[in-house]
């Protein structure tokens, strides 16, 4: 690691500042080929059969499966020995996020690709990889993953479910009940969790398996075509050779593969969101009120403008988390120390799930809000848009638990007395940096009240979700600054212009809203009225930038969207 690496390398285990972070722009031309031939998978093969499958024709899915297999959208993260392409975490993410646009088919091959594959990749013996892992990329069959309980969802690691060995010791015996388990009816293996003497252990369950049968498909709210059931083990005979990893670190299988499974939901989400911002566009240029098409209101250009701002901030942060993964599976360390290491990056994992989620929410709301009445409609597609995002909030660990690791790994590493450099700022820096450091400073100045104070953030969660909100929109703003300078260094003057604008709004509203989480914070901890008012002058007293006119920004960004009738930057 360079010096400027450990410099910046205190509470974020990233490399903010170097030129060779990575960002969407970098992507090769054989990647975006891989990219092009999933965006046309999922146009011409699962959009015309989108209905079908949200009214529950398995049949289909498992077709689009193999399709997808022979197109090799399976195996990106598959070593080649076992049918796959060795490809890395951002062409993972990227191919994640062109099958966002696919509806409920997103959800089952996000299971499928990532919990129902990887943990045979990473923990798998090399009789479990060779047994599982070509059927899987070939899509023959299909995987998934199956944790949650009724009585565990956010506390998913305290499983009911039990296994033992048989008499001669060369089967374990599972019994008990997995719940939402996505893929259940379509499914021909499991990873499933269960406690043993020696604690929580990961199993391969064969569909096929005697004992395992699949409840009723749950009535959803939106994703109706992913199938979720409830996975049944009675007296499940599993041979010994299926135990995934080591009897009794079941919990690192099961932690390590949700982190990265957060990251391909927040790609997927991206994908979904852009999906949203092109359904509004069109939708805005056609309709006319008042003899004028309503994207030259200027309400729906800040709503429009406001969409492709958080994309832009969203996908530049989790292509960036998947750098800093690729960076660490490219190592030469041993495998066991490279996913020692993936823990470090929990926090950017729970970051990037829970802004790429509400980031979705956000813009299907508006996309909903710029169709009016029809948006409400069954016929218009942002109708189940809208449905169908409402999960992902949810799965993958709730944004309230993720906020509470967020928060958690934030308080310990101020406790080791790991903060930001807080020299504040220089008149040399660009207006980017000067937010982001007062930023960083506002953070560093709460974390060190927290810590002093009788506060136990564990009991007052409150608390917790203001920490990781001001964490969250710091990783975000120093995402879009890396992508916009590195941007900049590549291209003639005022090319990248609606970058700049973009990075701009995403810092200046980005601190503003810190200010006003820091102040929510050291509020609630400072019972004196006195010593309050001295804290919320400092606050203002500190050397920001001035603020500038956001307002005629996002017309310049709306303007750039509409003419494209899509994302682009």
């Amino acid at each position: 690691m360079d010096e400027l690496d450990s410099r910046w390398n205190d509470l974020f285990v990233s490399r903010f500042g170097t030129a060779d972070v990575f960002t969407p722009e970098d992507f090769s031309e054989e990647e975006q080929l891989i990219s092009k031939t999933t965006e046309l998978f999922v146009k011409n093969e699962v959009m015309p059969l989108i209905e079908l499958i949200d009214q529950q024709d398995h049949e289909k899915v498992k077709r689009l499966f193999q399709e997808a297999g022979s197109l090799g959208l399976l195996s990106i993260e598959v070593p080649e020995e076992y049918g796959g392409l060795s490809l890395n975490k951002k062409l993972s993410g990227l191919v994640a996020e062109k099958m966002g646009a696919g509806g409920s088919f997103s959800v089952s091959f996000n299971i499928h690709a990532g919990v129902g594959t990887l943990p045979y990749v990473y923990y798998g013996t090399e009789f479990q990889k060779q047994k599982y892992l070509p059927k899987l990329v070939s899509g023959e069959w299909i995987g998934a993953y199956a944790l949650t309980e009724p009585n565990a969802g956010s506390d998913a690691l305290n499983a009911k479910t039990t296994a033992s060995l048989n008499e001669s010791g060369t089967a374990w015996i599972l019994n008990g009940e997995k719940q939402w388990i996505t893929n259940a009816q379509v499914a021909d293996v499991y990873v499933v969790f269960a406690k043993t003497n020696e604690g929580m252990t990961a199993f391969i369950v064969e569909r096929s398996f005697k004992g395992v049968s699949i409840g009723p498909e749950e009535k959803k709210m939106g994703i109706k075509g992913s199938s979720t059931a409830t996975v049944n083990l009675e007296d499940v005979s599993v041979p010994i050779e299926n135990v995934l990893g080591d009897v009794g670190k079941g919990h690192n299988v099961a932690l390590n593969i949700l982190n990265m499974a957060r990251l391909k939901l927040a790609f997927s989400n991206i994908g979904t969101s852009k999906q949203a911002l092109k359904i509004a566009l069109t939708y805005a240029k056609q309709r006319k009120q008042f003899e004028t098409a309503i994207i030259t209101f200027s309400m729906i250009q800040e709503k429009i403008a406001d969409m492709a701002i958080s994309i832009y901030g969203a996908e530049s942060s989790a292509y960036r988390t998947a750098d800093d993964l690729d960076h660490v599976f490219d190592s030469s360390n041993p495998l066991g120390t490279k996913l020692n290491e993936l823990k470090n990056y929990s926090t950017e994992c729970a970051i990037n799930k829970v802004n790429c989620s509400e980031v979705l929410d956000r813009i299907v709301d508006e996309a909903v809000q710029i169709h009016g009445g029809y948006g409400y409609m069954q016929e218009y597609e942002v109708e189940r848009l809208y449905r169908d995002a409402r999960i992902s909030r949810i799965f993958e660990g709730t944004n309230e638990i993720n906020r509470l690791t967020i928060a958690k790994n934030l308080i310990k590493n101020a406790q080791n007395n790991k903060k930001y450099p807080d020299d504040l700022i220089n008149n040399q820096e660009t207006r980017y940096r000067q937010f982001i450091k007062l930023s960083k400073h506002l953070l560093n100045r709460t974390l060190e009240a927290l810590t002093n104070s009788t506060i136990n953030i564990n009991q007052e969660q409150e608390y917790s979700r203001l920490l990781a909100d001001m964490k969250k929109e710091i990783y975000v703003m120093e995402s879009a600054v890396i992508r916009t300078e590195k941007a900049l260094q590549k291209s003639k003057p005022n090319k990248e212009q609606i970058k700049e604008l973009m990075t701009n709004v995403i810092c200046e509203e980005g601190y503003r809203k810190i200010e006003g989480l820091v102040v929510s914070v050291l509020s609630g901890i400072e019972v004196n009225e006195a010593k309050r008012k001295q804290i919320l002058d400092e606050i203002r007293s500190l050397p920001a930038p001035l603020f500038s006119n956001l307002f005629t920004q996002k017309r310049e960004i709306a303007e750039r969207m509409g003419v494209y009738e899509k994302y682009i930057v």
